[in-house]
């Protein structure tokens, strides 16, 4: 488990120190974005299908 913590944190330094500053959070926020829509859709998703299952 560390190994792989380690991994990370040397992949995340790496992208680091060979992007700018600002290209590095743009494409952490861009991330972070694409991430939360996933979220919000999969929530809409899963109260609409329970209440399908109520609805029966």
């Amino acid at each position: 488990m560390q190994s792989r913590i380690f991994k990370l944190g040397f992949l995340a330094l790496l992208f680091g120190t060979m992007l700018t500053s600002c290209e590095l959070v743009g494409d952490i926020f861009q991330a972070g974005m694409g991430v939360g829509i996933f979220i919000v859709i999969a929530v809409i998703v899963l109260i609409i299908w329970v209440i399908s299952r109520f609805r029966k």
